[in-house]
């Protein structure tokens, strides 16, 4: 592959040049005082991410804890409802686009579980969350930045709704954490789950969850598959440990990544992908295509991932035009499941530059020329540089 391919799918992302010299390193025991002193790196920036993804910096929680998981998100996402939920339990599953399904057939294995749905795509109603939500639910779940549709979601008005029940509310905050606001303790959020690959720009293969105290008294980790019993996890942790063998290498690269983060600081990081993703907002609507999901007044468009309609003549032969991406240089994502040859989604997750967005957009524009497309390339260009001043 040719070193400045671009990578604007939705992950992985492309890594910084010491995160992937990190995981070339000799390898240590994983029982190493070398090995505990990166799994602190790691934790401390985690902590960092999780309590302080706040527009000003200011605090938006404390005194939870920071897990590391050998595993992606599903495991961390499997891993809070499975300790949190038994059979007997209600879960209110939020779904509105493919990782809150995933939410919902994870919590199927555990628990009795009450979907409230809408089409991949439409903004969440929060008065339909409350109407499903009783003093009876234990467990209301939810993604925050849907990744599969570019909506970002209302967490603030369903976490109200699930602490007014007194219910423990788990977020998937995967494709948010790193790249944008995320209030904990604002949002009553009790678990909050994210992966490497996604904004944190690390490399795959690791996720990390943060718990809440009150999540924590709740954790029933012999309900849990072994592998993910929390409360092991959680007294490891305290000695900078997994349970088991870690994957040291992907390791070193997250500890590293999450450092740059808090070098950056959050706050400039999270106007870096607001600038960015507007950026591309602008340049797509410029150039005459049309913003795929519907939006509410409780929704936004996503911060990290842009979701954009294709147009009719290319939803004939959608791979033309992802080949002629491709032949540029560049990668971006299509729609999932029957969004497929719908939509096209272009992330601006991690570390990406101005120059390497306004590269993404005349990429994306020309391959529209080549398959016959007729979109104004100039007007994008001109827009997304606007925002990008």
């Amino acid at each position: 592959m040719r070193e400045d391919f671009l990578l604007l799918n939705p992950g992985p992302v492309p890594l910084a040049r010491d995160v992937r010299q990190a995981m070339s390193e000799p390898m240590v025991s994983h029982r190493s005082a070398e090995f505990e002193s990166v799994y602190e790196n790691a934790q401390d920036g985690l902590d960092y991410i999780f309590e302080r993804s706040s527009l000003d910096g200011t605090p938006t929680t404390s005194g939870g804890t920071s897990l590391i998981f050998n595993g992606t998100a599903t495991m961390a996402m499997e891993a809070a409802v499975a300790n949190l939920a038994g059979e007997d339990d209600e879960v209110v599953a939020v779904v509105n686009g493919k990782f809150g399904r995933r939410f919902k057939r994870i919590a199927d294995r555990y628990a009795n579980v009450t979907p409230v749905a809408f089409d991949w795509g439409q903004s969440i109603d929060p008065e339909a969350v409350a109407e499903a939500v009783t003093d009876e639910t234990k467990v209301v779940t939810m993604v925050h930045n849907e990744t599969s549709t570019g909506l970002l979601n209302p967490v603030a008005e369903v976490g109200d709704v699930a602490a007014e029940h007194g219910a423990y509310f788990v977020v998937d905050g995967v494709t948010s954490l790193g790249g944008d606001e995320f209030l904990v303790d604002e949002w009553n959020v009790d678990v909050a789950v994210t992966d490497a690959q996604k904004a944190l720009a690390a490399p795959p293969g690791t996720s990390a969850m943060y718990a809440t105290p009150r999540a924590q008294e709740a954790f029933d980790g012999e309900s849990a598959p072994f592998y993910e019993d929390l409360d092991w996890h959680l007294r490891k942790a305290d000695s900078h440990q997994t349970p088991f063998t870690s994957a040291v290498p992907l390791f070193r690269g997250l500890a590293l990544a999450v450092g740059h983060i808090e070098e950056e600081g959050m706050p400039e990081r999270i106007a870096r992908h607001r600038r960015q993703s507007a950026a591309f907002r602008s340049a797509f609507t410029a150039m005459g295509l049309s913003m795929f999901p519907e939006r509410n007044d409780a929704s936004e468009y996503s911060n990290t991932l842009t979701a954009v309609a294709l147009p009719a003549g290319v939803r004939e032969t959608p791979t033309e035009f992802f080949d002629a991406v491709t032949e540029r240089g560049a990668s971006i994502s299509g729609g999932q499941a029957h969004l497929g040859g719908e939509i096209f989604r272009v992330s601006n997750m991690g570390n990406l530059s101005s120059e390497q967005i306004l590269r993404g957009v005349r990429t994306i524009g020309e391959a529209f020329l080549d398959v016959g497309e007729d979109v104004d390339l100039e007007a994008g260009m001109a827009a997304a540089r606007e925002q990008l001043r």
